[in-house]
């Protein structure tokens, strides 16, 4: 009997405290108030608790995690914690955040964390994209946000250019931006850029601010001066393109130029890749050699324009121009139909996959449109459907609706037509007799379709 006793006794200590360790005092289903967990008193006890009750995070990586935090008083771990979850952050964002900076949670309060959140916050960041940031770059919390963002607010950027480049490069909050940025926002200045452009510069392609003054950006425009042959070429090159000035001008924009010339397109054509943007020769050397192989198949000029138009146009993946090329399919449209339109119109194919899809099915399903008919006039595809195609629809619907222009009247040329000479011919000629017809002309009116067949 008293063998069994013995036996019995640790079986049933060993499953009280399995069952202590795995219900309440590792729960990660409710957050207990730190003092109220067993070794409280203990300093690595108190911190694995934390981290996996208040935090969500699990035993093995709280284990991991108090390696590096040593938690003695609860009361500003708890306190940062409670600043998270009012500014939004979800359990996810902070045990992902607290996973990746542990120390976090015994930073400044009041002098770091509490004033970097308000100026997130003030700056237009919702709690999604604050968390993800944050998730990212969990050391942009503790950095001297206030200095940067008074930097770039000194220096023209708008609150929204902050915010975007913000959450393209959270690492240049780590940066001293007076030591870091104001040579280069200077050197941009000495080459004829306005503020506001050099702010926009920045907040588009913000990685710009993290490249060596010295040894990649001037070298890069000093190269491009001697390509392009003049200071106003390199302006238009930058602003036709930012990345160019981060470009590795010697490995790849300079091979691509050769290969273009070695082609047969004069070197004032080749130039102009440059100056409509240098997207394309930003490729690497063979994807661009595919890209110039299949234009020359299709008949382009290499001494015609459109050849380079063409190269810029098809810049892309080839995967992305398959899909664009399976979305005009999509709609009745022949590959030799999709090759003739990108031959009259180069920049058919650079419309995105998103407005190929809905421009074709407003002309096709909406318009009743053949679509051989718009691979004919492909131009039409360039335009704004929601700020240019559907209102002059609107306005040609009411006015036909009214009798009061022909119902042969050209939607081409209605589409195409200056937008002065629209607003005089359609809009301002009948706006007396017919005053919904600025409405529509706004897109203010809803476009139900014509009720008849008009002039293709």
């Amino acid at each position: 009997m008293l063998r069994l006793i013995c036996i019995k006794l640790p079986q049933e200590l060993k499953h009280k405290a399995s069952s202590l360790t795995h219900g309440h005092f590792f729960s990660t289903s409710s957050v207990k108030p730190i003092a109220e967990l067993p070794n409280s008193k203990n300093p690595q006890s108190l911190t694995v608790s934390l981290l996996q009750n208040s935090c969500g995070l699990s035993l093995e990586s709280a284990i991991s995690a108090s390696k590096k935090l040593n938690i003695e008083n609860p009361k500003n771990p708890n306190s940062v914690l409670d600043l998270l979850r009012t500014h939004g952050l979800t359990r996810t964002h902070i045990r992902n955040l607290i996973s990746s900076r542990p120390l976090l949670l015994l930073a400044d309060l009041e002098n770091t964390l509490k004033p970097n959140m308000e100026l997130f916050e003030s700056l237009g960041f919702s709690s999604a994209s604050l968390g993800k940031m944050l998730n990212k770059y969990p050391h942009v919390l503790e950095s001297d946000a206030y200095t940067v963002v008074d930097f770039f607010r000194a220096h023209g950027f708008s609150d929204e250019q902050i915010s975007t480049l913000t959450m393209k490069r959270p690492r240049l909050y780590l940066y001293d931006a007076d030591k870091n940025f104001k040579p280069k926002l200077k050197f941009f200045k000495s080459l004829g850029l306005s503020v506001p452009e050099i702010a926009n510069l920045l907040s588009t392609e913000p990685a710009i601010l993290e490249r060596s003054l010295e040894k990649q950006i001037i070298p890069c425009v000093q190269e491009l001066r001697r390509i392009l042959g003049t200071d106003e070429n390199v302006l238009k090159a930058i602003k036709a393109d930012y990345r160019v000035i981060v470009a590795n001008v010697e490995k790849v924009l300079k091979p691509n130029m050769s290969m273009l010339i070695s082609h047969g397109v004069p070197q004032s054509l080749a130039l102009k890749l440059f100056l409509f943007g240098s997207r394309s020769l930003h490729m690497s050397t063979f994807r661009f050699s595919e890209i110039i192989s299949e234009v020359m198949k299709l008949g382009f000029d290499p001494n015609n324009l459109l050849f380079v138009i063409a190269i810029r146009s098809m810049a892309m993946s080839k995967t992305l121009w398959e899909q664009k090329m399976k979305a005009y399919r999509s709609f009745g449209l022949s590959e030799d139909e999709i090759f003739s339109a990108f031959k009259s119109q180069p920049f058919f194919l650079s419309v995105s996959e998103k407005k190929i899809k809905k421009s074709m099915s407003f002309f096709v399903n909406k318009l009743k449109m053949k679509p051989s008919l718009i691979s004919k006039n492909p131009n039409i595809l360039l335009f704004s459907l929601e700020k240019r195609i559907i209102p002059r629809c609107s306005v040609l619907q009411l006015l036909i609706s009214k009798r009061l222009i022909k119902e042969n009247t050209s939607i081409f040329h209605a589409i195409a037509m200056p937008e002065n000479k629209f607003v005089e011919k359609l809009v301002t000629k009948y706006q007396n007799e017919v005053p919904d017809v600025v409405r529509a002309h706004q897109g203010n009116m809803e476009f139900q379709g014509f009720s008849i067949d008009l002039k293709m």
